[in-house]
C-alpha cells in the first residue's frame, strides 16, 4: 500500500500566520487595598506584631487612605485597651467612607465604652439610617438606653432586635431591664422564650433556675439549675444555687460535695466560702465554720452577709465580744436591716451593757415589721428590767405579727421560741394559749440563758436563709436593689452585640 502523506500547505507571499490567542493578565488590585487580604490573615491569626508592622507599610504607600488598614489598627487598639485611639480610628474610617454602616457602628461602640451613652445612641441611629434591618442596632441601642435608665426605649429596641433576628443575648438583657424594674414574673416569661429558642444555653438555665428559686419554687429551680449542670458539670453559679438549696433544706453533705466540685474551678470565690462555713454552722463544727467564714470575710471584706453570719456563729459559741465586732461592721454596711439590730442587742446584753442593748432592740423594732422574735427578745429584756407595761406592749406586738404570719403562709415557729413565748406570756399574765398552741416546757428562766436561748433560735433558719441569700446575690443579683455592672470593657464585650470585624 501506499504511504499516505500529510497534506501540505503552501504559502503565498505576503499573507499571515495565524497567532495564539493570547491569556489575559488578571487586573491588578487598586494600591489601595493590595494588601488587605495580607492584614485579615494576620489579623484573624492573631499575629499581631506582623498585622501591625504591614498596616504601618501599608498606611505610607497609601498615604494614610486605606480604610480596611486603619479599620483593623483600631480592632487591634480596642483590644488592648485603648478605646479612645480607637474611637479617632474608626472616625477616619467613617470619614473616608461615610455610607459604610460598621464604621458608624464601630464609632458607637468605641463611644458605649467610654460611658459616652448618649453620643453613642446618636451613632447609632445614624448607621440604622443606613441599615434599617440591622438587628445589632436595636439591641445595642437597647443596651444604651438601659445604661441610661430609660427603660421603655430599651425594651421596645430589644423587640426590635428579636422581631429582625432572634439571639440569647437580647433576651438576657430584656430579662435584665425587667429585674431591674422589678417586674420577676416579666422576666421569667422573657427566660422561658429564650430557653425555648436555646435550650442548652446554661447561662439562661441557670438563671431562670435562680428565678425560680428567688420565688421559692424549688422544684422548678432544681429542674432548670439541673439542665445546667447537665451540659456544664463545672458551671459554678448553678453548683453554688443548687448547693444553698439543698443547704436550705438541711441535706449539709450533699450540698458539701457540690461545692466541692467548685471550689477546683473557683477556689477564691466568696460566696462558696461562705455557704461551705455555714454548711459546718448546719453541722454544729463551729470552729470550722468560723475558719471558712473568715476566708470569705477575707476574700470580701465589705460583705455584709459574710460579717452577719460571722456574727451569728460567735454568738452560738458564747463569743459575745467576736459577735458584737462582726454584728457592728454588719451594720455598717447594711443599716436598715432590723435583725442585725436585734443579734447586736442580744450581744450587748451578754456583755451586760443593757442601756445599749435597750437602744439597739428600739432601733430593731423600727426596722423590722415582720419578725416576731425581735419583739420576743426585746419583750425578755424589758421583763427582766422590771419594765413590765412596756415588755406588754412588746409581746402584743409580736403576737400581731404571729397572727399575719400564720394567716399569710403555713409557716412553722421554732419549738424554742414557742416555748420562751408562752413562759413570756405567763409571767406577764396575759394566758398562754393566746397565740400559741404547743405545749409548755420547762425552760430556765435566767435572763443571759434567754437571750442565749435567742440566738440559739436564729441560728438554723437564719444561718441557713443567709447562705441561700448569698448565693442568690453572687450568683445572679435579682431583686429591686439590683445595680447595673460597672462599666468595664470586658462586661461590655460580652453584653453589647459585636460588629463584623472584618469589612
Amino acid at each position: 500500500m501506499a504511504e499516505e502523506k500529510a497534506p501540505t500547505t503552501t504559502q503565498f507571499p505576503g499573507t499571515i500566520e495565524p497567532q495564539k490567542p493570547r491569556l489575559k493578565k488578571a487586573p491588578e488590585f487598586p494600591i489601595l487595598e493590595k494588601q488587605n487580604w495580607l492584614i485579615h490573615l494576620h489579623y484573624i491569626r492573631k499575629d499581631y506584631a506582623a498585622c501591625k508592622a504591614l498596616i504601618k507599610e501599608q498606611l505610607q504607600e497609601t498615604q494614610g487612605l486605606c480604610e480596611y488598614a486603619i479599620y483593623v489598627q483600631a480592632l487591634m487598639y480596642r483590644l488592648e485597651g485603648n478605646i479612645q485611639e480607637s474611637l479617632e480610628l474608626f472616625q477616619s474610617c467613617a470619614v473616608l467612607n461615610p455610607q459604610n454602616a460598621d464604621n458608624l457602628k464601630q464609632v458607637a461602640r468605641s463611644l458605649f465604652l467610654l460611658g459616652k451613652h448618649k453620643a453613642a445612641i446618636e451613632v447609632y441611629n445614624e448607621a440604622a439610617k443606613l441599615n434599617q434591618k440591622d438587628w445589632e442596632i436595636c439591641h445595642n441601642l437597647g443596651v444604651c438606653y438601659m445604661y441610661l435608665k430609660h427603660f421603655n426605649k430599651a425594651k421596645d429596641q430589644l423587640h426590635s432586635a428579636l422581631q429582625l433576628n432572634r439571639h440569647d443575648l437580647t433576651y438576657i438583657m430584656l430579662g435584665k431591664i425587667h429585674l431591674l424594674e422589678g417586674e420577676l414574673e416579666k422576666a421569667i416569661d422573657i427566660y422561658k422564650k429564650a430557653v425555648e429558642f436555646s435550650p442548652e444555653n446554661t447561662e439562661l438555665l441557670t438563671t431562670l433556675g435562680l428565678l425560680y428559686l428567688q420565688l421559692g419554687i424549688y422544684q422548678k429551680a432544681f429542674e432548670h439549675l439541673g439542665n445546667a449542670l447537665t451540659f456544664d458539670p463545672t458551671n459554678y453559679k448553678a453548683i453554688l444555687a443548687a448547693g444553698s438549696m439543698m443547704q436550705t433544706h438541711g441535706d449539709f453533705d450533699v450540698a458539701l460535695t457540690k461545692y466541692r466540685v467548685m471550689a477546683y474551678s473557683v477556689p477564691e470565690s466568696p460566696p462558696l466560702w461562705n455557704n461551705i462555713g455555714m454548711c459546718f454552722f448546719g453541722k454544729k463544727k463551729y470552729v470550722a465554720a468560723i475558719s471558712c467564714l473568715k476566708r470569705a470575710n477575707y476574700l470580701a471584706p465589705f460583705d455584709w452577709k459574710i460579717l452577719y453570719n460571722l456574727g451569728l456563729v460567735h454568738l452560738t459559741m458564747q463569743q459575745y465580744a467576736s459577735a458584737f465586732h462582726f454584728l457592728s461592721a454588719a451594720i455598717n454596711f447594711q443599716p436598715k436591716m432590723g435583725e442585725l439590730y436585734m443579734l447586736l442587742a442580744i450581744a450587748l446584753t451578754n456583755l451586760d451593757d443593757s442601756e445599749n442593748a435597750s437602744r439597739a432592740y428600739a432601733e430593731a423594732v423600727a426596722l423590722d415589721q415582720s419578725n416576731p422574735l425581735v419583739n420576743l427578745n426585746y419583750a425578755v429584756l424589758l421583763y427582766n428590767q422590771g419594765e413590765k407595761k412596756k415588755a406588754l406592749a412588746q409581746y402584743q406586738e409580736m403576737e400581731k405579727k404571729v397572727t399575719l404570719l400564720k394567716g399569710s403562709s403555713s409557716l412553722d415557729f421554732d419549738p424554742e421560741m414557742v416555748e420562751m413565748a408562752q413562759k413570756m406570756g405567763a409571767a406577764l399574765q396575759v394566758g398562754e394559749a393566746l397565740v400559741w398552741t404547743k405545749p409548755v416546757k420547762d425552760l430556765k428562766s435566767r435572763h443571759r440563758t434567754t437571750s442565749a436561748n435567742k440566738s440559739s433560735n436564729l441560728q438554723q433558719p437564719l444561718g441557713s436563709n443567709q447562705a441561700l441569700g448569698q448565693a442568690m446575690s453572687s450568683a445572679a443579683g435579682f431583686g429591686k436593689t439590683t445595680q447595673l455592672p460597672a462599666e468595664q470593657d470586658g462586661y461590655n464585650h460580652s453584653r453589647l452585640a459585636s460588629c463584623d470585624d472584618s469589612l
